[in-house]
């Protein structure tokens, strides 16, 4: 599995893969020989990297935590490989109105609005499944569905069209 890891503002590529019962991690392209054992149910970790012993205390949720490591503390955001394209598509469309598109291949499980339907920024727009998870793809604008490019059931490729939106025109003060 892929990670996106930010850690106090730095961007990290994690690959976690795991193994004969053993996780192999690499960051950002760079194999590590990590050991994670788990001290208590309270988020205490002991962190074995390349024979080196680290504390490490870990606080928050799934995405976004911080990390006590040997008494420094450190701000981190995750974004695994569903959250990231769910995220670039919303980042894509964000310039205004046109095409979404789907960002990951997947099945339409749920379409969630009609054509001619007046939507909202944020509002979802129909149920995608990818990697075994269901995603909302949501209106990045507010405006008007135009045209939707798939039916439930239907499977769609990487880049596939789902839906065209035309965003409300901006009123200007006469």
């Amino acid at each position: 599995m892929k990670y996106w890891i930010t850690v106090n503002g730095r961007p990290h590529e994690v690959d976690l893969i795991e193994r004969l019962g053993r996780i192999e991690v690499a960051v950002d392209g760079t194999a590590l020989d990590v050991v994670y054992e788990e001290v208590d149910q309270l988020g205490q970790v002991a962190l074995f990297v390349g024979g080196e012993a680290h504390a490490m205390s870990i606080e928050g949720d799934e995405a976004a935590v911080s990390a006590t490591l040997d008494g420094y503390l450190y701000s981190v955001e995750i974004e695994d490989e569903r959250e990231r394209a769910a995220h670039a598509a919303e980042r894509a469309a964000a310039g205004g109105g046109g095409v979404v598109k789907s960002v990951m291949p997947g099945v339409v499980i749920q379409v969630l609005v009609a054509e001619g339907e007046e939507v909202s920024a944020g509002q979802p727009l129909l149920i995608l499944e990818a990697m075994k998870m269901q995603n909302e793809i949501g209106a990045v604008c507010d405006g008007v569905v135009t045209a939707l490019h798939v039916a439930e059931g239907e499977p769609v490729d990487s880049g596939a069209a789902l839906a065209t939106i035309e965003p409300h025109e901006e009123s200007g003060a006469d």
